[in-house]
């Protein structure tokens, strides 16, 4: 089957970076494009290029509405709508409503990535569990800076694990906030993209936002606070479930963690999987579950990502276990071993 779309504006964004939009496009629906004038000719089999014209129908309408696409935003909607036939490009768009976050203005990429934002709009606990690049952290910082200035919470407390990963750093000299600053430099990194960098100096320096290591956590209790769990996968069952009781009245509290890249030394089982099977089905958690189609990081970061996931699946089929089922200590040991070791 062969059809056309007229594309009159916005041409440029369609086709995006050395055209990789467009081979998004062509290589997940299996279609061939070509440019003609004003019209951009498909040509594949019929269901293929009924998707695609509709596809591009949405795009031509919504650039003539005003709709402005940057590439990245353009290129991460494509991958979500070629793959999945009941989401349509327009609605994807409209559906991740966008929201002030300081200095940033943001809007969700992913079908996931908006179930996240709403979870946490919801519930005053969630898990955000999936790989790397998947905007995790990044939006759980821009949720809790949103809460702060329109004084819905009176703090925000961003905590990890301070786990090498893989590497021995020896003793690091300095303060303690110097020794402890290097392990949590991703959650510094999305508060200045959020805020300037003199304002979150000055809340830092009146502790209306703390950073520390979970170690920090235990005997308190957090009130009126928003409180960011990153990299929990490293954290232990003992661990966990100090952080997770240190909530408190008027508080939120966000888990993040990717269970491929857990640092804990062998035969230690994860807090994050842990708190996944005891926590599953406890009405007011939510858990949102994040896969490579939400990397939203350079396209490789995707290809990578699920390279890495039929490696562990291919290595856990070898131990014989049921992969729809959660990992037992032992798998997770081996899984562990085998992504460190390769």
């Amino acid at each position: 089957m062969r059809s056309s779309v007229q594309i009159t504006r916005g041409v440029e964004s369609l086709f995006g970076t050395r055209d990789e939009n467009i081979r998004v496009l062509e290589t997940k629906l299996g279609i061939k494009t070509s440019l003609v004038e004003s019209s951009l000719e498909i040509e594949g089999d019929d269901a293929a290029v009924s998707r695609a014209e509709r596809i591009l129908e949405d795009y031509a309408d919504m650039v003539k509405e005003g709709v402005v696409f940057t590439n990245g935003d353009l290129n991460s909607y494509l991958r979500v709508v070629t793959e999945d036939p009941d989401v349509s490009l327009r609605a994807l768009v409209q559906s991740g409503k966008t929201r002030n976050f300081g200095k940033k203005v943001l809007a969700p990429k992913t079908i996931n990535q908006r179930r996240y934002l709403e979870a946490i709009e919801r519930n005053d606990l969630v898990f955000g569990i999936g790989p790397a690049g998947t905007g995790k952290t990044y939006l759980a910082v821009a949720m809790a800076v949103s809460a702060l200035l329109s004084k819905r919470v009176s703090r925000i407390i961003l905590t990890r694990p301070a786990v090498e990963a893989g590497e021995k750093l020896g003793f690091l000299p300095g303060t303690l906030r110097e020794k402890v600053d290097p392990y949590l430099r991703p959650l510094y990194d999305a508060l200045y993209d959020m805020l300037e960098a003199d304002k979150v100096e000055k809340l830092i320096e009146k502790l209306t936002i703390e950073v520390a290591p979970i170690a920090f956590m235990r005997g308190r209790t957090l009130n009126d606070s928003f409180i960011i769990f990153d990299e929990a996968q490293n954290s232990t069952p003992e661990q966990m479930k100090m952080v997770l009781t240190r909530q408190g009245f008027s508080s939120k509290m966000v888990v993040n963690g990717d269970p491929t890249q857990v640092d804990l030394g062998m035969g230690r089982r994860s807090g994050l999987m842990d708190a996944a099977e005891i926590l599953n089905g406890v009405e007011g958690i939510s858990f949102v579950h994040f896969n490579e189609r939400d990397v939203v990081r350079h396209s490789l970061v995707q290809r990578i990502v699920k390279a890495y996931e039929r490696a562990n699946d291919a290595s856990a089929r070898q131990l014989g276990l049921n992969l729809s089922e959660p990992l037992p200590e032992a798998a997770m040991a081996h899984t562990g071993a085998f992504r460190q070791t390769n």
